[in-house]
């Protein structure tokens, strides 16, 4: 395995001091509506870019809810324009769980701390400074359409659903498109390798809502809706979903029992996959369903029964089977408890092949000689869900090399979220490459 960066080194490049920048702009989108703005963060981005000889086009949604977008030309217009893009936004932080203010931009260790070093501000630094420099002497390889978009934390509602759907001529002759959570490098059995998102799960994010009888607290009441509510939430959040594989995950789990040496006639999927410990983090989750209850509410005095009670939980589905699921869900919660939908969108399935994969691909193995690089399939979702209603071809390819021991998965949505800086110079370094060629 070819020789590891110093990932102790505090030497601060331009592309981390603008993740840095950008970490210090509280983005913090608590959903539904409900968020700090991303507008301030837009300015900073625009600035850099009109800085570059480009001319960008601020949206607003909403008032604060900004998102950019720049057409740059590139070398050959008449290939399909790429879309390379980010999110501003970040999900909230309890400061109290933090070892470091989480959005001061911290770096120490050999890293950058705060909200959105990695989900995804560390992506948006990055284009940035790959674009400097490649606008410095020339033009990219094909036209380029940068898009830095509002609200992704909250399904894109107010970020990338409304560009698409407001203004789909800043995507002109746009057929391909990458972002995050993908080129990213695991360590397994000592062997490091790459995670392409070639595809994403689709999303479901439900209400279940429990009526009963208002009454005193003191009372025999067997229709109390907390009650049922409890009962449902933990039927499903406890319900074991079936295996599923796709051509995806079959591919990821056959290429990655190679690496560990096993054989997968042998050795099962969730087997395999947990053998790679910290990476399973996101691949584990790409092997079923989920359904994850992850807010309550009901009641307002400790001594009434309320007449209702909610919970909302996170379901990400295979493409093509949210009816089957939201279905099996009915049967599970019980035909008295309703369900209903707050937001949802597609899951992506993009081929593991064609000349961008092969362009992606080779940028890494230029920078990393001999190393693999693996499809996978993201349990979350990103923006390329709003792309693909232009018949965009998303994939995550926001490329970081990671020392061994870093749980990756952990760092999203996680306390200390952190990422090497000597990742964001090698991530740089790629995305240069792959803009510069394809």
């Amino acid at each position: 395995m070819p020789q590891l960066p110093d990932f102790s080194s505090n030497e601060v490049s331009k592309t981390a001091r603008i993740a840095q920048e950008l970490i210090r702009f509280d983005t913090s989108n608590y959903g539904g509506g409900k968020s700090n703005g991303e507008t301030e963060s837009a300015e900073y981005v625009a600035a850099h870019l009109r800085a570059m000889g480009l001319t960008p086009e601020l949206i607003d949604s909403e008032p604060g809810r900004t998102s950019v977008v720049a057409r740059v030309k590139g070398r050959s217009s008449d290939k399909g324009a790429l879309v390379v893009h980010g999110h501003l936004d970040v999900v909230p932080a309890d400061a109290a769980n933090w070892s470091v203010d989480p959005f001061a931009g911290t770096i120490k260790d050999g890293m950058l701390w705060g909200r959105g070093a990695v989900d995804m501000k560390n992506m948006d630094a990055m284009i940035l400074t790959s674009l400097e420099e490649i606008l410095a002497t020339g033009q990219p390889a094909r036209d380029l359409v940068v898009a830095f978009f509002a609200d992704e934390e909250n399904g894109g509602v107010y970020g990338s659903h409304h560009v698409v759907d407001t203004r789909p001529d800043l995507f002109a002759g746009a057929t391909e498109a990458i972002s995050e959570v993908g080129g990213y490098s695991i360590t397994v059995n000592n062997q490091r390798a790459y995670l392409l998102q070639t595809g994403e799960k689709a999303l479901l994010w439900i209400k279940l809502t429990a009526k009963g009888v208002a009454a005193h607290g003191s009372r025999v009441i067997h229709n109390n809706a907390i009650t049922r509510l409890a009962e449902a939430v933990a039927a499903l959040g406890r319900h074991e979903w079936p295996l599923h594989l796709t051509d995806t995950t079959r591919t990821l789990v056959d290429e990655l029992a190679n690496l560990l040496g096993v054989d997968p006639q042998q050795v099962g999927p969730e087997e395999i996959v947990l053998a790679t410990g910290a990476a399973s983090g996101f691949i584990h989750a790409s092997l079923r369903t989920t359904s994850n209850p992850t807010v309550l509410t009901a009641g307002y005095k400790h001594n009434v029964i309320p007449d209702s009670a909610e919970a909302l939980v996170d379901v990400r589905a295979f493409a093509g089977d949210e009816e089957t699921v939201l279905a099996t869900i009915r049967e599970i919660v019980g035909d008295d408890i309703e369900i209903s939908i707050s937001h949802r969108d597609v899951g992506l399935n993009s081929p593991f092949e064609g000349p961008l994969v092969d362009a992606m691909v080779g940028s890494l193995e230029a920078h990393d000689p001999g190393a693999k690089v693996l499809p996978y399939l993201l349990s979350g979702g990103t923006d390329n869900k709003a792309l693909s209603k232009l018949g965009i071809v998303g994939y995550g390819f926001a490329p970081l090399q990671l020392p061994a021991d870093l749980d990756f998965p952990g760092m999203f949505h996680g306390v200390d979220e952190r990422v090497p800086l000597a990742s964001l110079d090698f991530g740089h370094r790629v995305l240069t490459d792959l803009l510069s060629t394809y």
